[in-house]
């Protein structure tokens, strides 16, 4: 008898998390359908389940199945980066591109309470913000100086793309302690590493959220985040390597940007791996053998083939993943918080300090609020020493968006043509657009074939938007 196709979702209505994740489970030893599986668990069967083979087992693989929506809200924009570090989760968190905030509506650390400095560290938040809601209207009618009105455009549309563009360009002041909503949604076996990240933080707000998730998750998946905790090794890792980070020399000149490696051959590698895909009896090397041996236009006509008939929309194929880059980027606090989305790098960034100097935007300049703007990002640059010679962790709440950073990132070109589409995209940000773009540039130089078909529009540079949106990358 043939059997029918059925396609269903089982419905955390009916079913919890953790039955769910044994249900599916069981279907690499039971011929039964997932339903009937179901039916036959209770929750105290799966909780027996999880205790058996995910811990006592180490099959961790079954509690991916388990997902949880995490909603957060009012924690720091410098605890969502550790609430963000697991690749394997979706996040959607408040904009400060589309959202003004709030003149109150920043963290004061724990570790404060008491210290001769927190008093200063609130004044300095509320100089932050206050200076942020001055400059906007002025920013705002500069903006519609250089950016006339469209015809057909409606007053309350223009009235929305000149304040949108404002408060791209503000957005610099806000510092790292304003607070936030960020929507998570996670698995059970991310969400207990993720837990295990935040007990070890040396923050005690990231410390916080860290119990409250295993506090809140536990009503979800009982078992299966109860071991989480805080993970030696990584306490001691991170103190260890400060400490030895701390007598190396520094560097006297801040590099904008480099390429540190790549595949020579990486070009040739994508191509070899695409004959392996569709053909069925030759050998790797054997078609790397055969592609370093053609011309440019052999290969250029190559890569015609398999990428003229790819849509707007279409990612390029995977074996684009066999050519891979690392590179080293200082960008503004405001550009990394849009860059750490692109999990599938590996990312290594350095710790938000006031070392590097800051960006100052055009817009501030040409609006006459550069003054204004530079005295506040200077207040916070001195509150920001004075608060790292004794706590650097926490002195990183007070640095602003406008604050360098440096970033080690390692992506495929598959990676690439993804982040740069997303990233040259005229209404993303002209901080990430800049980085974008210098991605953009290295690559055409080393894959030159390849590289023509990154989708970007031809009409930037990372040069003239250097030139066209900022008056100062590096300003001490």
């Amino acid at each position: 008898m043939r059997k029918s196709r059925r396609i269903y979702l089982l419905d955390p209505k009916e079913l919890s998390s953790e039955t769910i994740a044994v249900t599916f489970a069981k279907t690499s030893r039971s011929p039964k359908p997932f339903d009937e599986i179901a039916s036959e668990l209770t929750d105290e069967r799966s909780a027996q389940f999880h205790e058996k083979w995910v811990i006592g087992y180490g099959h961790a693989s079954v509690a991916e199945h388990a997902v949880l929506h995490f909603a957060l809200e009012n924690v720091s924009r410098l605890a969502i980066e550790t609430i963000e570090g697991n690749r394997l989760a979706s996040y959607t968190e408040k904009s400060t591109r589309y959202q003004l905030w709030d003149p109150d509506a920043f963290y004061v650390p724990d570790e404060l309470e008491g210290h001769p400095l927190a008093e200063q560290y609130s004044a300095c938040c509320q100089h932050l913000f206050q200076t942020y809601l001055e400059i906007l209207p002025k920013v705002e009618k500069w903006c519609k100086g250089v950016n006339p009105q469209e015809a057909g455009e409606s007053s309350k549309a223009y009235d929305r793309r000149t304040h949108t563009v404002a408060v791209d360009i503000c957005r610099f002041l806000l510092p790292s302690a304003s607070l936030a909503n960020v929507g998570v949604t996670i698995n059970a076996r991310a969400l207990e590493y993720a837990i295990c990240k935040m007990l070890s933080s040396p923050l005690m707000e990231v410390q916080g959220i860290g119990n409250t998730l295993r506090e809140v998750g536990q009503s979800k998946v009982p078992t299966l985040i109860k071991y989480a905790n805080c993970n030696p090794y990584l306490v001691s890792t991170r103190e260890k390597m400060r400490q030895k980070s701390q007598e190396i020399t520094a560097c006297s000149k801040v590099v904008n940007f480099r390429l540190i490696s790549w595949d020579a051959n990486g070009q040739d590698k994508v191509i070899a791996a695409i004959l392996i895909r569709f053909g069925d009896q030759v050998d790797f090397r054997t078609c790397l053998n055969d592609v370093a041996n053609m011309n440019k236009s052999e290969k250029s006509k190559f890569i015609q083939d398999f990428m003229e008939a790819r849509g707007k929309f279409d990612q390029p194929l995977r074996e684009f993943e066999y050519a891979h880059m690392t590179f080293e980027a200082v960008m503004d606090q405001g550009a990394y918080f849009e860059f750490k989305r692109h999990r599938m790098m590996t990312q290594t960034v350095q710790s938000l300090t006031a070392n590097l100097g800051f960006a100052i935007p055009r817009g501030i300049t040409e609006s006459g609020c550069e003054e204004q703007y530079s005295e506040a990002m200077h207040h916070a640059q001195d509150l920001y020493h004075r608060l790292a010679a004794w706590n650097p962790d926490v002195a990183s709440y007070v640095v602003p968006n406008g604050f360098n950073r440096r970033v080690l990132f390692d992506m495929n070109l598959r990676e690439a043509f993804h982040f740069c589409r997303l990233r040259t995209a005229e209404n993303a940000h002209f901080s990430i657009r800049r980085v974008s773009y210098q991605v953009v540039e290295c690559i055409r130089e080393i894959y030159p074939i390849l590289g023509g078909y990154l989708d970007v529009p031809p009409s930037e540079t990372s040069q003239s938007i250097e030139e066209g949106y900022f008056t100062n990358l590096q300003a001490f």
